[in-house]
């Protein structure tokens, strides 16, 4: 299967550089696949298509304020964005500009956090550093880092407002477990409301981890997508949501996931057991068409990028002929796309 079957046009006006006035407020289209219909909708509108024969599973993860700006003690600027927490405060990063630091480095980034270059790791231009502070890592990095915003949302780092809006509307109300370096954004959209609603109607609702990577602002760079190799993510299952799952399945009710990262939590873990059991585990899985998906039924999603993998596994989901399609109307209907523009809930 090639790359470029995966390819779309999207006018440059149509990517959202900031969120809608309010979450619920996204735009919300609507694809019933046993009909073959397209619906233009309001996010609000889910409270209206999930009832008691639904269950809905949402990634809790947390998004950290992983991008750094720092000084080495020549004056150089150096942006470090943290990847992944390894053990003795050591973490993977990507450093820019990266010709400047080498083993030994120490780049400060606030009088409570500097960090000192380790080794350059063998992946793609990642380094290990060993961060410097006292205390709670995440606390400070609340303090001094910046959202890692995906390169597509243009910011300067001045503007106060922007900062402060940012730090707010890219983290879903439930964000709980700290560990994200992007969103899972198809969760922006709920409001503690709207789910409140959705459990008054019956939706039972659970929760996942699955901390998202840099991987998913990776592009796919072969020309056959089968050699393509996804980044490894840390998921969990709790025992309380794995039971839920699977007392709903035994019900006969249909799976809401929530987000790509949900669908791809879910699906490994069925593929690893067979069933859905709690567990902690890494994720490689490449879901693309035709995929046989064992525990999603249905699926709320963001319009994701052209030859993205994530555009992939929503074209297994829903058929590749109707997702194109669904996309050239959100572009005629001047929807909002990617990380703050506007979902699709593949019925």
């Amino acid at each position: 299967m090639l790359l470029s079957e995966f390819d779309y046009e999207l006018p440059e006006e149509l990517i959202a550089q900031r969120p809608s006035d309010k979450r619920e407020n996204s735009r919300m289209m609507v694809l019933n696949r046993d009909e073959h219909k397209i619906l233009n909708k309001h996010f609000y509108d889910i409270v209206d298509l999930l009832d008691e024969n639904h269950v809905l599973i949402l990634n809790d993860t947390k998004v950290i304020p992983a991008r750094l700006y720092g000084y080495k003690d020549t004056g150089a600027k150096i942006e470090v964005f943290l990847l992944k927490e390894r053990e003795n405060k050591n973490w993977e990063v990507l450093i820019k500009p990266s010709k400047r630091v080498r083993v030994g480095t120490v780049i400060k980034i606030s009088g409570e956090l500097s960090c000192e270059v380790i080794m350059p790791l063998p992946d793609d231009g990642k380094w290990l550093v060993q961060m410097i502070y006292e205390g709670d890592i995440f606390e400070i990095l609340h303090r001094v880092g910046n959202i890692p915003l995906p390169p597509y949302i243009e910011r300067k780092m001045s503007n106060e407002d922007l900062k402060k809006l940012d730090f707010e509307r890219y983290q879903t109300v439930y964000a709980k477990e700290e560990g994200s370096v992007a969103a899972p954004t198809a969760g922006l959209h709920f409001t503690q409301e709207i789910l409140k609603k959705l459990e008054d109607k019956g939706v039972q609702v659970g929760y996942v981890t699955l901390n998202v990577g840099i991987g998913t602002f990776r592009p796919v760079k072969c020309d056959n997508i089968l050699d393509h190799h996804m980044d490894s993510e840390v998921f969990e299952i709790r025992q309380e949501t794995a039971d839920l799952i699977n007392r709903a399945k035994a019900d006969g009710k249909k799976l809401v996931a929530v987000g790509t990262t949900t669908v791809r939590t879910l699906e490994s873990a069925y593929k690893m057991f067979g069933k859905i059991q709690a567990c902690k585990g890494a994720s490689e899985l490449f879901i693309y068409p035709p995929y046989k998906f064992g525990v999603v039924d249905k699926l709320i999603t963001n319009f994701h990028l052209p030859k993205s993998t994530l555009l992939m596994l929503v074209s297994a989901l829903a058929g590749k002929d109707f997702i194109f399609e669904a996309y050239a109307e959100a572009i005629n209907e001047k929807y909002r796309f990617y990380s703050y523009g506007d979902c699709m809930f593949i019925n």
